[in-house]
């Protein structure tokens, strides 16, 4: 499991490395004609279940959200590693999420698709003073279902504060 966990990361840090480094080669003289800005492109398919599983959860539909998880499948949110082993915990840790989310971007790198959500209330949840905020989410799929759910840290945006985000 440490190893699985360990090449995860890895391959999280390569797709953010990556996506810091695209969002560096849009930067330029502003006139534009010397640099193009770049975006990493985002697979179709893992948008579709990022956002059906997003917006089953922002509406309170925990049980449909549960139903976008792999069985098993892994969920990492800050400290807390759940092992996803049965419906009942695709449902318990969707419960355990205090706020709705609604995709505002997403990008693949490899098999990785991190998603920047703007956070909401949601029925079954409090999402607090975090109902706003952004917060990243990065995801591994396969044939349509998630397999590794990993929250990962909002980088700040230049003149934006500390830029930390809150838990989706």
């Amino acid at each position: 499991m440490f190893v699985e966990s360990h090449m995860f990361a890895q391959r999280a840090a390569a797709a953010l490395a990556l996506a810091a480094l695209l969002a560096m080669a849009g930067c330029g003289s502003g006139d534009g004609t010397d640099t193009v800005a770049a975006e990493a492109a985002a697979d179709s398919g893992d948008v579709a279940v990022i956002e059906g599983w997003a917006k089953a959860l922002a509406s309170g539909d925990e049980r449909a959200a549960a139903g976008y998880f792999a069985i098993p499948s892994t969920a990492e949110n800050g400290p807390l590693l759940t092992s996803i082993d049965s419906r009942a915990d695709a449902i318990a840790f969707n419960r355990s999420l205090p706020c709705g989310a609604e995709v505002v971007s997403a990008q693949t790198t490899g098999e990785l698709t991190t998603a920047t959500f703007r956070l909401s209330d949601r029925p079954g949840g409090d999402c607090g003073s975090g109902a706003g905020a952004t917060a990243s989410t990065t995801f591994d799929i396969e044939d349509g279902k998630i397999v590794e759910w990993r929250r990962v840290d909002d980088a700040p945006a230049p003149g934006s504060g500390d830029g930390e985000g809150t838990e989706v």
